[in-house]
């Protein structure tokens, strides 16, 4: 037995706009699937926008970050001039309202505070239009998940409508639908540079925690001359940088501080948190 569900939302001008049609399918191998919101490759009916040449190009790590106007749920945002001396990350999604994407902006708003404490703020962009944004944060900060406590969501989301935010981070091209690929993270630093990007397709959600990590382990390199092995964490040995022109030994004797697994693979220790 399959059962079908439509979802409306209303826009401006008291309109009402499909959102998906969701079938509920008796398999043990399927047990839902979107009609309307994705179809075969990931098109999706709904705002179809046409664009000529739409070979755009990812902007690089260690490349500046483009900059942009543009209006989200906290008014008018000119990035990154809005943003001063601090970290960033722009977080970007296909459209509002998505599963994967909703219990992403939770477990984001559930790090908020942390991500503050760091420096960092945080800039959500969606290709739905701005009121759309607005029912969506609403909705969100409303939703019990998991044991968090329900959260306000004070970081933007920004409307990218047109889609011109999304070609500038070279999140649309000839391959695919307009829209699905957008699902790229940019974490850039206070002088404007991109130094972490990550991309995800849209049936898997991602980890928060791991671009608060990759924040953390920048911000540390940067302040330590240093390195990050695989999978550190805040509070693990760093790596010293390759190659080093200097003689263990001594560095021991003097400090205590290093450690030499290999003639290529040198730790610096981290004690009490810090590094010296």
């Amino acid at each position: 037995m399959n059962i079908n569900f439509s979802f409306y939302v209303c826009v401006k001008g008291g309109n009402f706009l499909l959102l998906a049609n969701i079938n509920i399918i008796n398999s043990p191998k399927q047990m839902f699937s979107f009609v309307t919101l994705f179809k075969p490759k990931g098109s999706r009916s709904k705002l179809l926008r046409k664009t000529t040449g739409r070979n755009y190009r990812i902007p690089l790590i260690g490349e500046e970050a483009p900059s942009f106007a543009t209006e989200s749920t906290e008014g008018t945002i000119n990035f990154p001039f809005d943003y001063g001396s601090h970290w960033k990350i722009i977080l970007s999604h296909p459209m509002d309202f998505t599963p994967v994407c909703s219990t992403e902006l939770i477990e984001l708003a559930n790090l908020q505070n942390e991500f503050k404490n760091l420096g960092v703020k945080l800039l959500i962009v969606s290709t739905d239009p701005l009121e759309t944004h607005k029912q969506w944060k609403k909705a969100l900060e409303q939703i019990e998940y998991k044991q968090y406590p329900r959260h306000n969501i004070y970081f933007p989301i920004a409307d990218d409508s047109n889609l011109s935010i999304s070609k500038l981070y070279g999140m649309i091209h000839l391959e695919s639908d307009n829209i699905r690929d957008v699902r790229g993270v940019f974490i850039i630093d206070p002088d404007n540079i991109i130094r972490a990007e990550f991309f995800y397709p849209q049936e898997v959600g991602r980890n928060m925690d791991e671009l608060l990590r990759t924040v953390i382990a920048l911000q540390t390199t940067d302040r330590n001359n240093v390195m990050t092995p695989a999978n550190w964490t805040k509070g693990n040995d760093v790596l010293v940088p390759f190659p080093l022109k200097a003689n263990m030994s001594v560095m021991n004797k003097e400090s205590g501080e290093y450690y030499q697994l290999s003639w290529f693979l040198i730790f610096k220790k981290v004690i009490n948190g810090s590094i010296k």
